[in-house]
């Protein structure tokens, strides 16, 4: 039973100074909550660091999490979605090159859980859900 998909994303050669802009960073966030139909659970967390000023950004979601961290010394940004329940893919790299000016991005994907549980368990109930 696959019970979630985590999208791993680096965005690189972004703008230094846009990846220590917190409220631009919110609003990619709200792009990916929007864009996907995702609801957030409590406050969004935001921190940003002394020094380069990188900004690290979480948000707790009934799918599960968003998260980001920032390197602007580095110009780069990276991001981890988790979602237990299907989504329609984001365009990861379209979004991030216009929000971020990132000139490349790597967008893995992976498939969590494991596909032989449903075979073995057909009458199985995984947390909030039937397999």
């Amino acid at each position: 039973m696959i019970v979630g998909t985590e999208w791993l994303i680096e965005a690189f050669d972004c703008e230094a100074e846009i990846l220590r802009d917190v409220e631009i960073l919110r609003e990619v966030f709200a792009h990916i909550i929007k864009d996907l139909g995702l609801k957030i659970i409590g406050e969004e967390i935001w921190h940003q660091f002394a020094g380069e000023k990188g900004v690290t950004g979480l948000v707790a979601l009934t799918e599960s999490h968003l998260a980001c961290h920032t390197y602007p010394e580095y110009k780069t940004a990276t991001f981890n979605l988790y979602c237990c329940r299907n989504r329609p893919e984001w365009n990861w790299e379209a979004n991030l090159r216009e929000l971020l000016g990132a000139k490349e991005i790597k967008v893995t994907k992976i498939e969590r859980g494991n596909p032989q549980f449903a075979i073995r368990n057909p009458q199985s109930k995984i947390a909030g859900g039937e397999v």
